[in-house]
């Protein structure tokens, strides 16, 4: 992502003080397109929509050196909805929004909204074939429409987490990097006092890298509040493991995810594996296929998910693609494909299909 670094001007300063080098940095990233869906509450439907491919974001991140190898670090994100400028979170940052400091010696301890490990050690790792085969359509959803996960858009929409669900007054820290390995933990204070808890959320990860090969791990652990009524603390628990490969112009990755309600004891895994092939300096093409499979609470649905995506770039900044998912799910149960949001939004049968054409750029 190519991004404009806007010097800080520390006009009116007392003289005979040394300010460090600072930067600021605005960035942004733009994904618009056209989608049919075969299948969605009994109907075929052709839409306008936004944030597949990549998220709709704007940013500022920025860095003060202060000697050492230590920075200050912070950075404000939104997330929005191009469709009508409205945002996805509460709030103006509500996608990242922390203050930290950053040491080459001791590594990232970060304060705010943040994402847990199950995005740092896996999406933003490389360890997620979505994010190579089309995006958010190709995270794990499925026939699990009884997961029931508090304050999520269908109750089990990106139950994996992976496309990146921030935890709100977290405590982050990422040790640097030894030989290669690197961990992590994180944990979400929450903040509200009472008996029904507060969101509070724990999370570790842990990373190894070596030239054209990575691999990571993550857990997380959220706990949501109980209702007025007295019932307890929900806990939904995710835990997964990916590792990708570079051979050439061919990424190849792979991961496996797991989610766990502990309240009603629904649980589901995905296995997924994708390729991406960059087979000009203009043309991609990426791959994947997903199994996902539930437990006796959730009826033992399980699916079967293919993706592909072929890209092409106007240039370093902005590309067109089509893009085409298909979902097949067991006898009896829906299917539905990540990203279609609504209490309609699962194929009335088990078999649901996206083709879309989109425009993506990035700032």
């Amino acid at each position: 992502m190519k991004k404009h670094s806007i010097a800080i001007l520390f006009g009116f300063l007392p003289v005979g003080y040394a300010f460090a080098q600072s930067n600021v940095t605005l960035y942004g990233l733009i994904d618009g397109g056209v989608s049919y869906v075969t299948n969605q509450g009994g109907h075929s439907v052709t839409k306008f929509d936004d944030g597949i491919y990549t998220p709709n974001l704007f940013g500022l991140q920025g860095a003060e050196d202060i000697g050492g190898g230590n920075r200050v670090i912070f950075k404000l994100e939104n997330q929005f909805q191009l469709g009508t400028g409205a945002t996805v979170q509460p709030g103006i940052f509500g996608r990242n929004a922390y203050v930290g400091l950053d040491s080459a010696s001791f590594g990232k301890l970060t304060f705010g909204n943040v994402f847990d490990f199950m995005t740092t050690s896996l999406t933003e790792a490389g360890n997620a074939p979505a994010v190579f085969t089309g995006g958010l359509y190709n995270f794990a959803a499925g026939p699990f429409q009884k997961l029931n996960i508090p304050q999520n858009p269908t109750g089990w929409f990106d139950w994996s987490r992976m496309s990146g669900i921030p935890a709100a007054n977290s405590i982050k820290y990422q040790s640097p990097v030894f030989a290669g390995l690197s961990a992590g933990a994180m944990y979400s204070l929450g903040g509200v006092a009472g008996s029904f808890g507060s969101n509070s959320t724990m999370s570790f990860g842990l990373n190894y890298g070596a030239g054209p090969f990575g691999v990571g791990a993550a857990y997380t652990k959220a706990k949501y509040p109980g209702s007025s009524n007295g019932s307890p603390q929900i806990p939904i628990t995710n835990w997964g493991f990916g590792a990708h490969y570079v051979i050439g112009p061919v990424y190849t990755v792979a991961n496996i995810t797991s989610v766990r309600n502990s309240f009603n004891g629904a649980a589901a895994f995905a296995a997924q594996v994708g390729a991406s092939w960059q087979i000009t300096p203009a043309w991609s093409f990426g791959g994947n296929y997903m199994y996902l499979k539930g437990n006796e609470e959730l009826n033992n649905n399980h699916a079967h998910q293919l993706g592909a995506t072929l890209n092409y770039s106007l240039s370093k900044r902005s590309m067109v693609y089509a893009e085409g998912v298909y979902q097949k799910a067991s006898a009896g149960s829906q299917a539905a494909i990540n990203g279609i949001m609504g209490p309609n939004g699962s194929s009335s049968t088990t078999s649901q299909a996206i083709a879309r054409v989109g425009l993506r750029t990035a700032f």
